[in-house]
């Protein structure tokens, strides 16, 4: 009798935590502001499976776009731009060639440049033309998202989450310029984690060491060129003197499409989660074409026969 008594309240607090949490457990609404190119790819299956999970997504994006299309597990949201189609596909694709040639390391640098150059002015016209839109940041703010999930390589999101007050998680492979590291005021020992293209392995020779913590200097200069004008935006718009680092520190989460699998291992902070599987989420089994050329590139042969047996 007494064992009967004793079930009931065995049950009550479980009964009352279900009861507290329920409210919260509800979906939300996110706010995406994705970077062109390669990244969208990558943030759309995120976007796709928020959506699943019943999650309302709205994704914010210019009229004059290159990947970001209108999808069925989104809903899409666009701003006007100074600029046609025809003009952001000459700029963006514009000098792509150069990366694939062999020329002078001077030549690549200063064509790198002007590309660069272009490339961040449309972009920073972009965000000019979203933040200091009245009636969209009205929108924005009277649609209560619970959440900002942007690209922080290009900072416009990073700046907006700010300027509304929002949570931002930041999705990502990384930012040039450390700025990654900084942003989450990570440990980054330079004689120990191999720098962007040095080349260097885990294993460094004390002028390998001197080489890793040079290098990245020349990349800071390179980047005073696209991150500046967002720097300068936020402070406008919070009417206080903001870098950055201050921006990119407020974020929630860090999501990194990196893992130690492909990247050296280094240190990271509790808000920082490696998650590089979603870059396979579409693969695709390569062609005989593209393996055999990748074959011959490693091992320098000059013909090379695959058996159907070995590929699908």
């Amino acid at each position: 009798m007494s064992l009967g008594l004793q079930l009931p309240w065995q049950f009550l607090p479980g009964l009352l935590l279900c009861l507290c949490v329920g409210p919260w457990a509800e979906a939300g609404k996110v706010l995406v502001v994705p970077m062109e190119g390669s990244h969208w790819l990558s943030m759309r299956e995120a976007v796709r499976g928020l959506h699943a999970r019943g999650h309302q997504a709205v994704v914010l994006s210019p009229e004059v776009t290159m990947h970001v299309k209108a999808e069925d597990f989104f809903t899409m949201k666009t701003y006007a731009v100074p600029y046609t189609q025809d003009e952001f596909d000459y700029i963006v694709m514009d000098k792509i060639h150069l990366f694939f040639e062999r020329i002078h390391f001077l030549t690549l640098f200063l064509e790198t440049m002007a590309f660069l150059k272009n490339v961040s002015l449309v972009f920073q016209r972009s965000c000019e033309e979203l933040l200091y839109n009245k009636d969209l940041i009205r929108h924005l703010n009277a649609s209560s998202f619970d959440v900002v999930l942007t690209d922080p390589v290009y900072p416009c999101g990073a700046v907006l989450a700010k300027y509304l007050s929002i949570p931002a998680v930041f999705f990502l492979r990384s930012i040039p310029c450390n700025l990654d590291t900084e942003g989450t005021a990570c440990p980054n020992p330079f004689s120990y984690v191999p720098r962007l293209l040095t080349m260097n392995s885990d294993h460094m020779t004390f002028f390998q060491r001197v080489k890793n913590m040079l290098y990245p200097l020349s990349f800071k200069c390179i980047c005073q060129l696209p991150f500046t004008p967002y720097a300068r935006m936020a402070s406008d718009l919070l009417h206080r003197e903001v870098s950055l680092v201050d921006i990119f520190g407020s974020a929630s989460i860090w999501l990194f499409r990196g893992d130690f699998v492909m990247d050296y291992p280094r240190p990271f902070m509790p808000n920082m989660v490696f998650i590089g599987g979603i870059n396979c989420a579409n693969r695709k089994p390569l062609s005989r074409v593209c393996i055999g050329a990748f074959i011959q590139s490693m091992f320098q042969v000059e013909h090379i026969v695959l058996k159907n047996s070995l590929l699908p």
